[in-house]
């Protein structure tokens, strides 16, 4: 089992830049997939990005293809978004989700509810 907290959310202009992390506690991170969600107010859950347990394979939404990064650092149980070019439609409680997988795979879960673990969120503004 895991355990996650995302932190480095906030307020920020649009055109601005925000770094989110997901720490996770456990000796065995890197037998897990991570992925970002987002939820808006009064919007359903959507995929963000995932990325394998080793790096290999990342997947990105088109609405956020070119302008975010997904990375991990399996040694620091922790994978980090990087999100530039922010947008207002950006805005939204940021999760991420993790699920164990027995080895390494080019395809990551992209489905909410392929996702056993999740974080609390982190707030995401960015002002017109």
């Amino acid at each position: 089992q895991v355990q996650l907290v995302e932190s480095g959310g906030g307020l920020v202009q649009a055109g601005g830049s925000l770094r989110l992390a997901c720490a996770a506690s456990g000796r065995t991170f890197s037998t897990y997939a991570v992925a970002w969600f987002r939820q808006a107010p009064g919007k359903e859950r959507e995929f963000v990005v995932c990325i394998s347990r080793n790096s290999a394979y990342t997947y990105y939404a088109d609405s956020v293809k070119g302008r975010f990064t997904i990375s991990r650092d399996n040694a620091k149980n922790t994978v980090y978004l990087q999100m530039n070019s922010l947008k207002p439609e950006d805005t939204a409680i940021y999760y991420c989700a993790a699920v164990q997988l027995a080895y390494e795979t080019a395809y990551t879960p992209r489905r909410a509810d392929e996702y056993p673990y999740w974080g609390q969120g982190t707030q995401v503004t960015v002002s017109s």
